[in-house]
C-alpha cells in the first residue's frame, strides 16, 4: 500500500485556491510559536488565518502563559499577505488529565500522545465548525517527532464528525522544520526543550 503524501495533497488544494483567486478562512491549532512560524509564513499566502492556542497538556501554568505570550509576539512581529488573528484558550489542565488517565506511563509518541492530539484537534474542529470556518488544521505535523499520518487521520475523522473540512498537512516537508528553526532564531523565539506535559518533562529530566 502506498503511503499518502499529505504535502502533495496540500499543494493541490493550494493550487486550486490560486487559480480561483480566493482566500478561505483557516482555523489553525498551534502548539507553540516556533512550530507555527513556518506554517504562518507558508499558509498566510493562501488563507485568512485564526491561530488557536489550545494546549491543556502544558505544564506548569507559567509555561503555558509563556508560550501564549510568545505566540502573540510572533504574530505581531510577522508580516502577512492575508490577515492573521489570535485566540488563546483558558488554561484547563484538568481536561488533559481526564483524557490521558491510565496512560500516564506511556512512552512519548504512544497512546497518551494520540489522545492528547485528539483532545486538542477536537476543540479546534468544534470551534471552527461553530464559527463557520472553511478549514481547520494543526501545526503539530511540523515536528519530526510526530507522525503526520496519525494526525491527519484524527483530523479527517473529526472533520466528518463536525462538518468542517480538515486541511491535510505534513509541514516538516519542503524543509519546513528547518525553516521554523531559522525563523525562531530570526525572531528570537523561546524554544522549549520538552513537548509540554508533565510526563514529557519528567522523561526529559531522566
Amino acid at each position: 500500500m502506498n503511503q499518502r503524501n499529505y504535502q502533495r495533497e496540500l499543494d493541490r488544494i493550494l493550487t486550486e485556491f490560486q487559480a480561483e483567486a480566493k482566500a478561505p478562512r483557516l482555523f489553525l491549532h498551534s502548539c507553540c510559536a516556533p512550530c507555527s512560524s513556518y506554517v504562518l509564513e507558508y499558509l498566510s499566502r493562501y488563507f485568512e488565518i485564526t491561530v488557536y492556542y489550545y494546549n491543556p497538556n502544558i505544564f506548569p501554568e507559567e509555561e503555558y502563559e509563556k508560550r501564549v505570550e510568545e505566540q502573540k509576539r510572533l504574530i505581531f512581529a510577522m508580516d502577512f499577505i492575508h490577515p492573521v488573528s489570535f485566540i488563546a484558550a483558558p488554561y484547563e489542565p484538568e481536561a488533559f488529565y481526564r483524557e490521558v488517565k491510565g496512560r500516564e506511563t506511556d512512552p512519548e509518541g504512544g497512546e497518551r500522545c494520540l489522545k492528547c492530539y485528539e483532545l486538542r484537534l477536537r476543540a479546534a474542529a468544534a470551534m471552527a465548525a461553530g464559527k463557520g470556518y472553511d478549514y481547520f488544521t494543526t501545526t503539530l505535523t511540523i515536528s519530526p517527532l510526530k507522525r503526520a499520518d496519525r494526525l491527519n487521520e484524527i483530523g479527517e475523522r473529526l472533520a466528518a464528525e463536525y462538518g468542517v473540512a480538515f486541511l491535510p498537512s505534513d509541514f516538516k516537508k519542503k524543509n519546513g522544520y528547518k525553516r521554523s528553526v531559522e525563523l525562531s532564531e530570526e525572531y528570537g523565539l523561546y524554544r522549549q526543550d520538552y513537548c509540554g506535559c508533565v510526563y514529557s518533562r519528567g522523561q526529559r529530566a531522566k
